[in-house]
């Protein structure tokens, strides 16, 4: 059996094998991690509001798994933080997180000023927009960390049903995975081909792991995770769980290109500084898209540029708060950074 397949067999689990949230509690425990809920948002007013409660009903009131419920956002205009707020989150506006490191727009850009703000030995991150939201997106991803200490980094997989048909359910990865990502990876990195949908959007990590990755400030942000992650560990650092079936509003086809093409920039930068690539692509002429309207089509231009910011742990701020001596955790052998470019405008076991 090669490793894939030796991976797939011992690090894919069904949150099933998590239920027991009161086990999960004493592991916590009995093991002194701390755990924090972070929901990165932008206008999610739909949602937000029944995905908090359900999380603080059972994973902090009936049960004290999660330390700490905050919601990351981007500058909402439609009332999320407000909801939020009510239903009983800690709300942060990013661009008050670190305002000496200026703010950009982005969920990459939520993720990295969270492992700033949370103070979680484990940060779980489950995106606002779940219209079935349950324990089980939390349980399932933490469950493998407080089982298996070599495990660093669990993604989720799911059916993502996109209408009332059979013929609608989405098995797999998404649009963007199996067009763009799952080829890319099959080229370069073959190995992390075994993760069903490596751009799903709730995962849980260790914060030694976080805070030595460089965060794209945009779409590409899981992508740079698990290639500068599989990097740091190998594939024996990840976990996947199923998660059954995830409901959520569908991206446009003009929506997945621009994601597309920033999940392109943070790969090219990869390849580039990895020697495979003589010069990672600048995208300098921007993203060209038609849209119809009638009978013409009319040609749209985005200019897009996934920045990075730099892992946390070399941000002074950072070392100050939680100290300079946090060493010897899963992934101690340095961090790796990517410097801008200079641009112009499966079955669990």
């Amino acid at each position: 059996m090669d490793t894939t397949g030796q991976w797939l067999e011992t690090n894919t689990f069904h949150h099933a094998q998590f239920s027991d949230i009161g086990n999960l509690v004493r592991r916590k425990k009995d093991q002194g991690q701390s755990i924090s809920l972070c929901i990165p948002t932008l206008n999610e007013a739909a949602t937000i509001a029944m995905v908090v409660a359900q999380m603080r009903s059972e994973l902090q009131e009936r049960h004290l798994l999660l330390d700490e419920i905050a919601v990351i956002d981007s500058g909402s205009v439609d009332g999320t933080l407000e909801l939020a707020a009510t239903a009983g989150a800690d709300v942060y506006r990013a661009a008050d997180i670190l305002p000496e490191m200026g703010h950009y727009s982005g969920k990459g850009e939520n993720l990295w000023k969270a492992v700033y703000q949370l103070k979680g030995d484990i940060i779980v991150f489950v995106d606002g927009d779940i219209s079935n939201i349950h324990p089980r997106f939390v349980t399932g991803l933490v469950g493998p960390l407080l089982h298996r200490p070599e495990i660093g980094y669990v993604k989720s997989f799911y059916d993502r049903p996109l209408g009332s048909d059979e013929a609608d359910r989405v098995f797999g990865g998404g649009r963007v995975t199996e067009i763009l990502i799952r080829p890319l990876f099959s080229l370069y990195f073959p190995e992390l081909t075994a993760l069903i949908q490596p751009l799903a959007g709730e995962y849980a990590v260790r914060r030694e792991i976080l805070e030595q990755l460089a965060f794209p400030v945009g779409y590409g942000v899981e992508t740079a995770h698990l290639i500068d992650a599989y990097a740091l560990g190998g594939l024996g650092v990840f976990a996947q769980t199923d998660m059954e079936e995830r409901r959520h509003r569908s991206r446009t086809n003009q929506e997945l290109g621009k994601t597309s093409f920033a999940v392109l920039q943070v790969i090219g930068r990869r390849l580039r500084a990895r020697g495979i690539l003589l010069e990672a692509p600048q995208g300098k002429g921007g993203l060209r898209q038609f849209r119809q309207q009638g009978r013409c089509n009319h040609q749209e231009v985005s200019h897009l540029i996934e920045h990075e910011r730099p892992p946390m742990q070399e941000m002074p701020a950072y070392r100050q708060m939680w100290g300079r001596g946090r060493q010897g955790g899963l992934l101690s052998t340095g961090s790796i950074a990517y410097v801008n470019e200079p641009m112009t405008a499966t079955c669990g076991t």
